[in-house]
């Protein structure tokens, strides 16, 4: 697929969500907006989110002369639309004449009608309503010089966190999804290891979804609705697309949300022209900032990582949320750190839920550029426009740039919804907490990482670190195989390669007992007098989570455990094979043991900071940048940011200059709390280049 931009006019996207249809009584509203968003810089804004009820206000009956008029006022203003497809919500008429567009719940109780995401996928009723409003839509609107794309949606799947609707529709879409997938019966039921407990299938409408009336023991079963829940949505999405490529050609986005467990993202992107997301961090949250941080920066990796590109920033606040349980507003400073943190890895855009504060209903104290009463004259205000400004200074260095690691981390979805049904040794483990444990250290030495599923490409990397792999899809051992063979660097860790795709163990030798040089044997979990540690390098680092028992079988041993019966096994093996090498972390351990370790990794395959600088604690780097010339030479640009609450120095070892003032810096410089200072250097070789 040819890649689409919306953002060809040259700059980065400034603006966010707009609700003009919560003040269609209010005229003078769009005219305070239209001067308001040219003082803050807003180049763009996304329209229509939830605007089904007026753009449909009976069945059949469109009326989309106020949102033509809005369109055509920002356009004039030199501010773009990106349209969305209004389906996150549903109108009432919709719900009262057609209950069989709700969900149904996995105790069989459908839902009343309301709140969002409230739809169901498999509704022939739904699925119609939605083809004929989103193919009117385009044909309106899908030529107009100011719209530059398509949001389909609005945070699909994101319905309290449950995804599924288990009615009758739902049912017969599953059945007929398992007899594509398996075929028979029999394939069915050995796949599903169905004669545990007596609950072999013998006929097809015998199988429903998991549910705690019925059946929710069966692994493999489990397994397969999430797969049909993710397939079901991302078709309703596709049909979507579909509607609004009928009378248009602009690139088409939804907004995507972080690690969110019931879609794969992976997936979903390959029917997407850009990755967008909303970016929610929990700032100030803790004793310091820097696990928030290090979250915030591996969810924007995991955005650019889909598609190997630029990522748009679709939602984000300028100062507060009102759905935690406390919420804290942005101090000082944060706003511009955390927006630009995100352009650091990767997005074309900073966007904001939402521009204008609604009155009533339940996002009326949400964070917005505009509140209820003050205008431009507040600080949220003043910092939008600060950041606006910042943003039209450094576009020009950014744009046509992305970040391009020699480091991948698989995180697989699939992988995620196997681990938590485990029952194993400890059904308080959480892959993602694992996987962002194993990112941080990385994210703290100012490394750029990518991100791979199982089905991804490993080759494009020189290391690759596969924490809590506990699924192996088919092809993966030797996909993985062949990357170490060809002078690949493997890292994994205990609980990986336990069950395959269908989620069944897996007997006789680790599936990469060859490649890891160990043979596995026992997971402990120590926990209270059975405390233990292991000691690399010299040095003693405290166990925090699973130990693996194993033993080298050709490995290297390059850490030991301290403690317990276990005493002496092996806590990390190193063990080469072909022209690479493959390391197993027997245990899960304290973020020390991690930094160390990656550090002697990198260290010596010449992979550290690309930006020449001593860092400290909190300040990190992220590196973007587009090829020039014919000579593999690259234009770079750095963010060097201070996530800490005071100011920090730091020491850069070449010079470089600053994006936005052209000043040239070298040696230590002082980074005010908070700050984010944009460099350029001279070209050099890529060296992404294996």
């Amino acid at each position: 697929m040819k890649h689409r931009t919306m953002n060809n006019y040259g700059g980065i996207i400034h603006g966010g969500d707009y609700n003009p249809d919560q003040w269609l009584d209010r005229p003078e509203i769009l005219e305070e907006d239209l001067l308001l968003m040219k003082k803050a810089k807003v180049n763009c804004v996304s329209l229509g989110i939830f605007a089904w009820g007026h753009l449909e206000p009976e069945e059949g009956k469109y009326d989309f002369g106020w949102l033509e008029k809005i369109i055509q006022r920002l356009y004039e203003n030199d501010i773009y639309t990106i349209l969305a497809t209004p389906t996150g919500a549903m109108p009432q008429w919709l719900t009262s004449k057609y209950e069989e567009v709700l969900q149904v719940n996995e105790y069989g109780v459908r839902n009343y009608p309301g709140k969002r995401h409230n739809y169901c996928p498999s509704s022939p009723v739904m699925r119609e309503k939605t083809r004929q409003l989103d193919t009117c839509l385009a044909e309106k609107f899908g030529a107009h010089p100011g719209v530059i794309g398509w949001h389909i949606s609005n945070e699909i799947g994101g319905n309290g966190g449950d995804s599924s609707c288990h009615c009758a529709y739902c049912q017969d879409a599953f059945r007929t999804w398992l007899k594509d997938r398996y075929g028979s019966l029999d394939q069915l039921n050995a796949t599903w290891w169905t004669s545990f407990w007596s609950h072999t299938y013998t006929d097809w409408d015998q199988i429903k979804s998991p549910s705690p009336r019925g059946e929710d023991l069966v692994h493999g079963q489990n397994l397969d609705w999430k797969r049909f829940v993710d397939s079901q949505l991302l078709d309703f999405c596709k049909e979507e697309i579909k509607a609004v490529r009928r009378h248009s050609s602009l690139p088409v986005t939804t907004n995507m949300m972080e690690f969110f467990k019931s879609l794969n993202y992976f997936k979903w992107a390959k029917e997407l022209d850009i990755v967008s997301w909303d970016s929610y961090p929990d700032w100030h949250s803790g004793a310091d900032e820097l696990q928030t941080a290090a979250q915030a920066a591996a969810a924007h990796s995991l955005m650019r990582s889909l598609k190997k590109s630029s990522f748009l920033l679709m939602e984000s606040t300028p100062s507060v949320v009102n759905w935690r349980q406390v919420n804290r507003l942005k101090r000082p400073g944060m706003h511009e750190l955390s927006s630009l943190q995100a352009v650091a890895c990767g997005s074309d855009s900073v966007q904001y839920f939402q521009w204008r504060k609604g009155r009533g209903s339940s996002e009326k104290y949400h964070g917005a550029v505009v509140d209820h009463r003050n205008g431009d004259d507040t600080r949220v205000f003043r910092e939008v426009t600060k950041l606006g400004e910042r943003l039209e200074k450094i576009a020009s260095k950014v744009i046509g740039t992305c970040n391009r690691p020699r480091i991948a981390m698989v995180f697989d979805w699939e992988n995620w919804w196997a681990m938590e049904d485990a029952k194993a040794v400890d059904n308080n483990l959480n892959y993602q907490t694992v996987f962002l444990d194993f990112f941080r250290p990385l994210w703290e030495l100012g490394v750029d990482v990518d991100m791979v599923d199982m089905e991804g490409e490993l080759e494009l990397y020189s290391v690759v670190v596969a924490p809590l792999n506990y699924m192996y899809k088919k092809g993966y051992v030797e996909k993985v195989r062949a990357f170490v063979k060809q002078g690949g660097c493997y890292i994994t860790t205990c609980w990986s390669g336990e069950v395959d795709d269908s989620d069944l163990t897996y007997t006789g030798a680790h599936p990469l007992e060859d490649v890891l040089g160990i043979r596995t044997e026992e997971i402990d979990v120590p926990d209270g007098y059975c405390e233990n540690s292991v000691r690399y390098q010299g040095a003693d680092y405290r166990i925090t989570g699973l130990c693996g028992l194993v033993h080298a079988k050709g490995a290297e041993v390059l850490a030991e455990y301290q403690q317990d019966f276990y005493r002496g096994y092996p806590a990390l093996t190193r063990n080469t094979y072909g022209s690479g090498e493959a390391y197993y972390i027997a245990s899960l351990n304290e973020q020390s043991f991690l930094k160390d370790f990656y550090s002697e990794i990198l260290n010596g395959k010449g992979l550290g900071c690309g930006l020449q600088v001593r860092l400290t604690q909190g300040v990190t780097v992220n590196e973007r940048s587009k090829p020039v010339g014919e000579n593999g030479e690259t234009e770079k640009v750095w963010f060097l940011q201070n996530f800490n609450r005071e100011a920090e120095v730091v020491e850069l070892l070449e010079r470089y200059e600053n994006v936005e003032t052209g000043e040239t810096l070298s040696g230590k410089i002082e980074l005010q709390s908070f700050e984010c200072v944009v460099l350029t250097g001279n070209k050099r070789e890529d060296y992404f280049e294996k």
